[in-house]
């Protein structure tokens, strides 16, 4: 560690047992490069590197840990997980998302979870491999040779279809389009409505942000309401026939309380996964499809090697679950997209109880976080770290890798229920855009990673599609030539 006024050893606080860290409280570092509110990541940079793998700071009076550990990841995701508790990053979240997957927790997580189960089983989601290839045909279908477009803005409308078919059992209708429209007003109010003090206790004020916050909120609730209420009219049988997550879900419940469980999935519960499930599957598989784009365009010889690989195993034909599993080395380039720039960057914990790593000793009331972000271009693991590499997600790599090393989706008991879906969407798209265009990508403004929800691009991320073997695209996802 770097010798400085500024910060401290491994200090003994009482019966506590504290990591290196700052001396002084965050704020009084405001002035430096690493400091930024709304932008923790260059925070967390600058911890692990001054400190290495656990450091501590203090913020408005409030210990916070960060760790770049894996092993320590793990005694905090699975081995410690009964002492800990959501943080008060994505508690907060819950003034949106209510109870939901992402933000309960146990008991609730655990009950919710089991009832959605069924829903994202894997047989289930294989269902789903028809609609995802046909919505990402119709958006590459829609470019035009040459002509430049923001890829970022394209993957939130192919997201946006697919989740609509998959999620709601429609087109993007009106509705759907006011769904994404509210929650992207939500997502820009995001570090405000995080930052803002006891910001429960003034939902009903007349602040300007928490107004545009509380409008679009209830906007979203008739919208879902709406859509659950139709469900609610349907039979068992004609839910079972939509094939689509929320009427899996209403069935789930259904058949919950028809098995006399008092503790089954209630109308508002219903409301909370239907929001968090949009969320999660709108916002993240847009911007890792996004980011593995502007990769591809800047390490042509790896897209090379995918197209080889989509061509021999498509010959021309539109991709359908059979070929998902022949799909490897376009499976690697996603996954490899997701270890540089990860969708979730960063996940955090509070302790509730003593919290013991290697030789610290940690109070309760501790908050914990760890960084995808930081985690996946850690030196200590990962050679050459920037580097582009699809080579590193072989099957015989990732066995010799420690875990969470690599966490995309998280871990243990909480890790997210939809992740065997997002790998089929990415590698599906990716695999029907790669068939007709390469882009190139137009470096017409700064590449930034903006970290809120989601990492996504900061700005407009332009590129210009280039052609490739059309003869052998068919014109619609259902024909063959």
């Amino acid at each position: 560690m770097a010798e400085n006024d500024d910060y401290v050893q491994a200090k003994e606080e009482g019966s506590w047992r504290l990591p290196p860290g700052l001396r002084k409280a965050l704020p009084f570092y405001m002035r430096r490069a690493w400091v930024s509110f709304g932008e923790p990541i260059p925070l967390f940079e600058h911890l692990h590197k001054t400190f290495g793998p656990i450091a501590h700071y203090r913020f408005m009076g409030t210990l916070i840990v960060f760790v770049n550990d894996p092993a320590w990841i793990q005694e905090i995701l699975i081995n410690q997980a009964g002492s800990f508790v959501k943080e008060r990053t994505l508690q907060r979240m819950k003034i949106l998302l209510g109870e939901g997957l992402i933000t309960s927790d146990d008991p609730i997580h655990m009950r919710q979870r089991r009832i959605a189960a069924p829903a994202f089983h894997r047989q289930r989601i294989a269902g789903y491999a028809e609609q995802i290839a046909a919505s990402a045909a119709t958006i590459r279908d829609g470019w035009k040779k040459d002509v430049e477009f923001d890829v970022a803005e394209s993957m939130m409308q192919l997201s946006l279809r697919i989740v609509a078919r998959t999620l709601f059992d429609t087109e993007v209708t009106p509705e759907v389009l006011s769904v994404a429209d509210e929650v992207d007003t939500i997502m820009g109010l995001y570090n405000y409505l995080v930052a803002f003090p006891r910001l429960e206790r003034v939902l009903h004020w007349p602040i300007p942000g928490v107004m545009k916050f509380r409008r679009s909120r209830a906007r979203l609730d008739v919208i879902v309401e709406r859509m659950i209420a139709s469900r609610r009219a349907l039979s068992r049988e004609d839910l079972e026939s939509r094939g689509d997550l929320l009427s899996e879900l209403v069935a789930a419940r259904d058949e919950a309380a028809a098995e006399g469980d008092p503790d089954g999935m209630s109308d508002k519960q219903l409301r909370d996964e239907t929001l968090t499930i949009f969320l999660a599957g709108y916002e993240t598989v847009a911007n890792a499809l996004s980011w593995t784009w502007y990769l591809l365009s800047q390490n042509p010889e790896v897209a090379a090697r995918m197209e080889a690989e989509i061509d021999q195993v498509l010959g021309g034909r539109p991709v359908t679950m059979q070929e998902y599993p022949n799909l490897r080395y376009t499976e690697m380039v996603f996954a490899e997209a997701m270890r540089l720039y990860p969708p979730a960057w960063a996940m955090g914990r509070r302790s509730t109880k003593a919290v013991e790593l290697g030789p610290y000793r940690i109070p309760p009331g501790a908050h914990f976080f760890f960084s995808q972000y930081v985690m996946h271009r850690s030196a200590e693991f990962w050679d050459e770290p920037e580097a582009f590499r699809p080579e590193r997600h072989t099957p015989e790599a990732k066995a010799e890798r420690p875990r969470f090393v690599y966490f995309p989706f998280g871990g243990g008991r909480r890790q997210c229920i939809g992740e065997g879906f997002a790998w089929m969407e990415g590698v599906l798209s990716l695999a029907t855009i790669a068939q007709k265009w390469r882009l190139e990508f137009v470096n017409r403004y700064p590449v930034v990673a903006q970290a809120k929800i989601t990492l996504r691009p900061k700005f407009p991320m332009i590129m210009i599609p280039r052609e490739r073997f059309p003869q052998a695209v068919p014109e619609h996802p259902g024909q063959v030539r």
